[in-house]
């Protein structure tokens, strides 16, 4: 089962932030940190977070706006979009990135960290695979801002995931972009899919592009934990 609790930031001002948080089922693993979309901690993310479980992994997912609004939840409507694209204008990169790696710092003490993450999340698992230190792989979902940022150089192995009906991100541009920049670096274009796949249940999810999807996740986490 998953409980909030407090973690104090790298960042100067050692904020205290909310994050959600859950025990491996069984055997630990590993660990894993789950980068919301731009809505906060909704129930796709507390679902994510229950299936990373579940597969053996101790999980974290920061809370990523408490700076602003702590607990900031928004709907996947017309008045959650404005509310949260709102959120993520005001948001400083550098105050996630420096919550992220104090959730690298809570969790390495049990082994390899991973971390994925979703939309505005994506963008930061692709940033923090670049910036900090202690990450064993990455998987980025459909992070708009990584097309622009394909030419960090990455400290851990990564891989993308793109939906090709997502009406924000081109998928085929994206692919090249990163491609140029990182040969061999696998990304994954999703046919039957849009933005927010991984969101069982959203109308631009398909599940079967969403299990294919996890299933390379996790083969990719695999790799990096001890023999």
């Amino acid at each position: 089962m998953a409980t909030m609790i407090q973690i104090k930031s790298t960042s100067a001002d050692h904020f205290e932030f909310g994050a959600l948080h859950a025990q491996a089922e069984g055997k630990h693993r590993g660990s894993i940190i789950v980068l919301q979309e731009i809505f906060g901690l909704d129930e796709y993310v507390q679902a994510d977070v229950q299936r990373w479980a579940k597969l053996g992994f101790e999980v974290l997912a920061p809370s990523l706006f408490d700076r602003l609004q702590p607990g900031f939840l928004a709907a996947h409507d017309e008045a959650g979009f404005k509310a949260a694209f709102a959120m993520m204008d005001k948001a400083k990169p550098d105050d996630a990135l420096a919550d992220i790696a104090a959730c690298v710092e809570f969790l390495k003490p049990r082994g390899p960290v991973f971390i994925t993450g979703y939309c505005y999340g994506g963008t930061l698992a692709w940033k923090a695979a670049s910036q900090l230190d202690g990450l064993a792989a990455a998987a980025s979902y459909y992070g708009s801002g990584v097309p622009a940022a394909a030419e960090l150089s990455l400290k851990c192995p990564v891989i993308c995931h793109f939906g090709r009906k997502d009406s924000y991100i081109p998928a085929d541009e994206a692919k090249a972009k990163i491609e140029a920049a990182h040969h061999g670096l696998p990304v994954y274009i999703y046919e039957n899919s849009g933005h927010g796949f991984n969101n069982d249940g959203r109308p631009d999810s398909d599940l079967e592009d969403a299990k294919l999807a996890r299933k390379r996740t996790l083969e990719l986490f695999e790799r990096a934990l001890p023999a």
